[in-house]
């Protein structure tokens, strides 16, 4: 399966970028670009476990002509984590649910770096918040 356009340019911007604090800068910026959850979505429901930042993801799905396509919305208090959300949200965000469930990121982002360069607990995050987006994926597919 073909990454989605909005996280190949994430990944071919992130390779234009020659020392990491550059990266961490441009990943802080896309966490910016996001849009803000309201008080109403910071339910503990949508909170992500296993993140040490409090991070938050609003699942939404819509019938799709090849299966259920759902949409991910998301929110952090920490900015470098709120960027990491919104790398997160560009590979999944309208798949559907099944080439969500089959797509593991933590290859991909392996292959662009960007785990390496994460502490220990934001690298576990990471994980938490896929771990999170493709439960939500698989639970659709069972739905569907």
């Amino acid at each position: 399966m073909s990454t989605p356009a909005a996280f190949q340019d994430i990944a071919d911007n992130l390779s234009f970028l020659e020392d990491w604090e550059d990266r961490y800068r441009y990943i802080i910026e896309l966490g910016q670009q996001l849009a803000p959850l309201s008080d109403d979505e910071r339910l503990i429901e949508n909170k992500v476990h296993g993140c040490a930042s409090q991070v938050w993801l609003v699942t939404d799905s819509a019938p799709g002509p090849h299966g259920t396509v759902m949409q991910f919305r998301g929110d952090s208090d920490a900015m470098i984590v709120k960027g990491l959300v919104a790398v997160v949200l560009a590979l999944y965000s309208g798949r559907t649910a099944a080439d969500i469930a089959q797509t593991d990121a933590l290859p991909i982002f392996d292959g662009i770096g960007l785990r390496e360069h994460l502490s220990t607990q934001r690298s576990n995050g990471l994980a938490a918040m896929v771990a999170r987006v493709r439960a939500d994926a698989e639970a659709a597919t069972r739905i569907s």
